[in-house]
């Protein structure tokens, strides 16, 4: 733990998150958090489904990502890979923000900003194990 108790939990802690995410996803009747807000979004059907596959794949390997970086486990694109997932939480954290203002993502204020802070929080994860930024 080169990095302190603290950036090790906080590590941990959003690669589970992803990783529960991810599998949740993927299994038709759970989804997820990614289901929840792909619905406030009102997609529905093939659609929904499609982007909640696509989320999850990308929660689920930025996850394993994550806890490779933690453990100093190295290869060659690991950092571009981790920060071109940090990438597309980006594009996702826009599209949530995106939902939220133009009230397609329903819900009351609350619940919107907890959604969202947890994503602005896992982006943070992924920028700092990137080692980009």
């Amino acid at each position: 733990m080169k990095d302190g108790l603290g950036i090790f939990l906080w590590k941990i802690s959003v690669a589970l998150y992803l990783i529960a995410n991810g599998v949740l996803g993927l299994q038709k009747w759970a989804g997820g958090d990614f289901m929840v807000i792909f619905k406030r979004m009102s997609f529905s059907g093939d659609a929904l489904s499609v982007f909640v596959a696509i989320a999850s794949v990308v929660a689920l390997v930025a996850g394993i990502a994550i806890i490779l970086e933690m453990l100093n486990v190295t290869f060659p694109f690991l950092d571009t890979l981790i920060f071109i997932i940090a990438i597309i939480w980006v594009i996702y954290i826009i599209i949530e923000i995106v939902g939220w203002i133009t009230g397609k993502s329903g819900g009351s204020l609350w619940p919107i900003l907890q959604m969202l802070a947890v994503h602005v929080m896992v982006l943070a994860n992924l920028l700092i194990a990137s080692k980009r930024f």
